[in-house]
């Protein structure tokens, strides 16, 4: 089975004929506060649907309709109360919803998916500084995710009180933190050394990117990821008719 396709489609917003990848591809973008996840994401679509690819952009918590319903409750500490078990529950809940509704249907039709934040994010601030049980956590993964592993994960490393300070200064004037944002330092450095502890664990799926360079150097850093990822699923014998 060719990797990509030649033949495209008529996509409505974009108004322009697309490359799928036959495989689809899963590409999650994780790290700490302010390391500009975000950003990225969309420099990156924006490259990549400049070269006709089928790209969709996403997010967690949220995504999908179900999913976007709990975001709120999450980011505005309403289930902090409640402790970190009940957390995890919620972001499992909404993370299903969004790989059945969203992820996976587009990965199958052979779209790129770029998603800021997954399993790493639960991994990380449920699960090492939430201070939950890892069988437990594992467990929950698995029926939240059902067999979704990303493809490639870029993991996003800077120093947290950087990062601390550029989420306040994105932050409009009458907007406070919201309820990760406002933990202690001492915290987010945690967080920070386990996202690096997960990509050594995992060197096949996880790239550690430089988040503290200026934006356009690491976008080209991503960019060159990617794109070094993709070629590696096109035959060389099909390598004519991908994008260029």
């Amino acid at each position: 089975m060719d990797l990509f396709s030649d033949e495209g489609y008529d996509s409505v917003e974009h108004g322009q004929r697309l490359f799928l990848v036959a495989s689809g591809f899963f590409i999650t973008f994780e790290g700490g506060e302010g390391a500009g996840k975000s950003t990225q994401i969309e420099r990156l679509a924006k490259r990549m649907r400049a070269k006709k690819y089928d790209v969709l952009v996403t997010r967690e918590p949220g995504g999908s309709p179900g999913a976007e319903a709990v975001r709120h409750v999450l980011l505005s500490g309403a289930a902090e109360p409640f402790g970190p078990k009940m957390e995890a529950l919620l972001f499992a809940a909404a993370r299903s919803d969004h790989v059945e509704q969203v992820i996976r249907p587009a990965v199958e039709r052979g779209s790129i998916v770029l998603c800021d934040r997954f399993i790493d994010s639960s991994r990380v601030y449920q699960g090492v500084t939430g201070g939950l049980d890892p069988a437990f956590m594992e467990t929950l993964e698995e029926v939240a995710i059902n067999g979704m592993v990303p493809d490639m994960t870029l993991v996003f490393d800077i120093d947290p009180a950087e990062g601390l300070r550029r989420a306040t200064a994105r932050r409009g004037a009458n907007d406070g933190p919201d309820r990760f944002e406002k933990e202690t330092l001492d915290i987010h450095r945690r967080r920070r050394e386990a996202f690096l502890a997960i990509a050594a664990a995992e060197p096949g799926r996880c790239i550690v990117v430089d988040a503290s360079a200026d934006p356009d150097t690491v976008e080209n850093v991503v960019t060159a990821a990617v794109f070094a990822a993709l070629e590696t699923m096109t035959p060389a014998e099909q390598r004519q008719t991908a994008p260029a």
